[in-house]
């Protein structure tokens, strides 16, 4: 069900109805559980962006508390799986590739 609604957000900020910002906060605060801390929705929104570029090995620096395998930073690819921001991309879903690693947020 959470990947339908995430679809359809993503059609509205397609057809300019909706901001991603709007779209994104709904679905990291609604589609996971526990939600995701609203201090993603950047690292998410610059992991989008990058992996619709191609950049998927890219790292995207992390907000303060939240840690990957014990960085400060996560690679893009990871980003997209652990985040199921995958709706939100504007390629294909063969031209991108997910670890089955996930985001720990820190103490």
């Amino acid at each position: 069900m959470g990947s339908t609604q995430a679809m359809g957000f993503k059609e509205l900020v397609d057809e300019g109805s909706c901001n991603l910002d709007t779209a994104l906060i709904w679905h990291l605060r609604s589609n996971h559980y526990p939600p995701v801390p609203l201090s993603m929705l950047e690292p998410c929104k610059l992991a989008i962006q990058l992996a619709n570029a191609g950049d998927w090995d890219a790292m995207i620096d992390l907000p303060e508390g939240v840690t990957f395998r014990g960085s400060t930073q996560a690679p893009v690819s990871n980003m997209i799986e652990s985040h199921h921001l995958d709706t939100f991309l504007d390629c294909d879903d063969d031209d991108y590739y997910l670890e089955d690693d996930c985001l720990e947020e820190g103490e």
